[in-house]
């Protein structure tokens, strides 16, 4: 479905990224671990162009750009239509409502008739659980809500590729099962997704497969099962001794 090669992101002399190669195909779920500083949002947003690489490749099956020649804004335009990304912090429009802010992708952008996405637009929060909830505003909602409000967001704009960048990291505890809750829900109707995570637990159930990246290179990469039982990087081993066993 989506094939990165040779990805490279600087930022002025700091190299966040360096010669990424990945596949996602499609119906699968890619959690990436490692720990602050390594390059995954950085890569997440570059899967999107949120963040423009200086280098490398993505394609699409029928749809490419190389970051090394001049990318046109229509390419990067098309490229950003295909994913729809949840952020750490929800970034939902304070003024308008829950049902408004999943409304807005598909009215503004894709210029969808607005009758037609209002009547997706419930039924995407009511796949979030949150159908009840729909003419709230933001500071009326939990943290927990916001971020599935969030979710329907992405979903809204319909999109073959789903990003998530630490989508509990700013959550209090007990709501971070109500948000991995509706993503296990999203991987078992067979969404494509990249996860930025650091809920083993969730990557281990979810995962089809484990990025594990640090100082931007990928150091080891394989199903759940192989990562978390038997790392074969002595890097990985560390890292998941130190997430696993915090004391």
């Amino acid at each position: 479905m989506l094939t990165v090669k040779g990805l490279n992101k600087s930022f002025g002399e700091n190299e966040i990224l360096k010669k990424i190669d990945m596949k996602i195909e499609k119906g699968k779920v890619i959690a990436i671990l490692g720990p602050s500083g390594s390059g995954k949002t950085t890569l997440l947003r570059c899967l999107n162009a949120l963040e423009i690489p200086n280098r490398g490749e993505l394609a699409f099956d029928n749809f490419s750009i190389d970051f090394s020649k001049k990318v046109k804004q229509a390419d990067i335009l098309k490229l950003r239509r295909k994913s729809g990304m949840v952020f750490q912090a929800y970034h939902l429009f304070p003024h308008r409502t829950a049902l408004e802010n999943v409304m807005e992708g598909p009215i503004q952008v894709q210029k969808r008739n607005k009758e037609e996405v209002r009547k997706e637009a419930i039924q995407l929060l009511d796949k979030v659980g949150l159908k009840d909830k729909m003419d709230l505003y933001p500071f009326q909602l939990s943290g927990g809500q916001q971020q599935r409000v969030g979710i329907a967001r992405a979903l809204a704009i319909q999109p073959e590729l789903m990003l998530f960048d630490e989508p509990t990291s700013a959550l209090d505890p007990e709501l971070v099962g109500e948000v991995l809750k509706v993503i296990k829900n999203l991987a078992n109707e067979g969404w494509t997704m990249v996860v930025v995570t650091h809920e083993i637990k969730f990557a281990q159930e979810v995962a089809d497969e484990v990025i594990f990246i640090d100082g931007g290179v990928i150091v080891e990469q394989g199903p759940p099962e192989q990562i978390f039982s038997a790392p074969k990087e002595e890097r990985t081993q560390r890292f998941l001794n130190r997430i696993l066993n915090p004391l």
